[in-house]
Parts: C-alpha cells; structure tokens; sequence
C-alpha cells in the first residue's frame, strides 16, 4: 500500500467532495479493489470517509472534515512551508500569516534556508497596491480599467479582463483578455500606470497555450559581447546561449523581439556589444546612438 497514493486520494476527495472507485481507479491506475482497500486504511487512520451505494452515491469525506497534520511527512511539510514561503515573496499580504499558523500546525521551524524577493530596488507601497488589486481581480474575476504605456510611449487606457499573474524573465506580466481588441494581450507590471478595480465580473476564458498572431515575433540575434561585461552576459543569458572567443570576448545567440525595448537594451551595454545579426538591426541601433550623441555632445 503506497502512502503517496492515499495523500492523493485524499486530497483528491478534498477537492472534488465526492468520487466513484472507478473514478478513482482511473485516476490513481489501480483496480476498485485497492481502492476499496485504501478507504478502509483511511477510515482506520480515522479519517471520516464513506463510502454510498445507488447511483448517486460513491466516496466522499465528512463535509467538515481537515486535513490533519499527522496526514503529511516531515518532508512533506517543509515542502508545502517552503512553498508558502514563495508565496509570500510575491506581495500576498495574507502569505506571512499563513506560513505562522502552518509552522504550528506542523510544529515545524520555518528556518529561511532560502530567499525569494520578486520587488524591485527601492521598492514602493504602490507596487504592493497594484498587486494586490490584480490578485483580487484575478481571483473574483472582475474587469479592471488600466492606462498603460505600450512599447511606442503610447500612454492609453484600456478595459481588460484579468486571468492571470505570470512572472518571468526577472519580470510581472498580467495575461488578460482585452475588451478593446477583443483579443488577448499581456501587460507589463511596471508600464500599468494606474488601475481601478471596476464591479463588472466576468467568465473566465482560457488563456491561448500558444500565443496568437498578434502577439510579438521573435527573431534570431546574434551579439559579440566585450570581455569587460562578461558578468553582465551571465546574468542575461543561459550558458547554452554563450560561445567564449580565444580573446576572451563572448557570442550570444537567441530569439528575442525586435522592438523599441531591445534597441534600448542593447544600448543600455554602449560600446561593449556589437550586433552581427541581423544586419538591419545594426543599423538602427547606430542610428540611435547617433541620436543620443547629437543630443548629449558638449
């Protein structure tokens, strides 16, 4: 009898109130009979589950049945503390009073054997409120209105639906669902200048797995880095993305969008990058820094 599967089942009926032993069969890919077994190990443990015959019957829990700590290994308590833990990096205000009661529940010390902050430096209360708004509105499903600043410095309001906070690439996105192109779109954390939770809710339509055509396409860059910003390459990019040359320099090779966003952040290496690819993308790139030179020369 595996301990793993009867957590599962558990939880399982947590979730879903109420399963049939062929439901479960399927679900855990054992026969009804191990099933049946592993109910009756359940209830000896003292858990109030049942079991109904008839067509509507099946397998469930006490409706007011908690998860006891007893049902959890240690390590699986640390896994679930360590989890939480992350939650709380996020901003969720309810995350460090949650991780307390979990702790004592579990009489497990929560020691900080690691460190997740996804704030940015000298952080603000604004961004905790423009979090906390977008959780709520995620979570209750109501439409929010924002004014963004787009890619262009093109500063509109827009009436979006929320589905979904997404962190990636050392960066917040909202994934939502806009009303105005009836399309979905992702929005930058720190371009959402402001926010108002409206009382209009929605359904919630499922995000696209592949981005639609509308989104941005990427593109192959090739990049010659000096050997002076190095350390800078390896924060930006995966190893498997680096060539080291025999004079120290490195080549990048990745996909990334060609937009106003990456002229400006391979801008931001000045002298120490050099676009090989594509060739065009040189070209604007120097025109640029042509520009900034005009406006900046003595």
């Amino acid at each position: 009898m595996s301990d793993g599967r009867l957590f599962k089942l558990l939880y399982y009926l947590l979730d879903k109130g109420r399963a049939t032993a062929p439901e479960l069969a399927s679900e855990f890919e054992v026969s009804p009979r191990t099933i049946y077994r592993d109910v009756e190990a359940l209830s000896s443990a003292g858990i109030p589950i049942y079991t109904e015959a008839g067509r509507s019957g099946g397998i469930f829990l006490l409706r007011d049945f908690i998860l006891d700590r007893t049902i959890l290994s240690e390590d699986e308590r640390k896994e679930l503390l360590a989890a939480v833990q992350s939650i709380s990096a996020t901003g969720y205000a309810s995350g460090n009073e949650m991780l307390t009661k979990l702790s004592a529940l579990f009489h497990v010390n929560t020691e900080h054997w690691f460190e997740v902050d996804f704030s940015r430096w000298g952080k603000s209360a604004c961004d905790h409120s423009k979090f906390e708004k977008l959780k709520t509105a995620v979570i209750q499903h109501k439409e929010i209105k924002i004014v963004y600043e787009n890619i262009n410095s093109e500063r509109r309001e827009r009436a979006i639906q929320p589905l979904k906070l997404s962190y990636k690439s050392r960066e917040w996105y909202l994934k939502a669902f806009c009303l105005e192109r009836q399309d979905f779109r992702i929005f930058k954390l720190n371009r959402i200048l402001d926010l108002e939770l409206l009382e209009r809710t929605f359904v919630p339509r499922p995000y696209p797995k592949t981005e639609s055509s509308s989104q941005q396409t990427y593109l192959r860059i090739i990049l010659l880095f000096s050997r002076e910003i190095a350390y800078r390459v390896y924060d930006e990019f995966e190893q498997t993305q680096i060539e080291h040359q025999k004079n120290g320099d490195l080549i990048a090779v990745a996909e990334m969008p060609v937009d106003a966003w990456l002229i400006g952040y391979l801008l931001s290496f000045g002298a120490n990058v050099e676009v090989v690819e594509p060739k065009y993308l040189r070209e604007i790139l120097a025109a640029q820094a042509l520009e900034i030179y005009k406006k900046n020369k003595p």
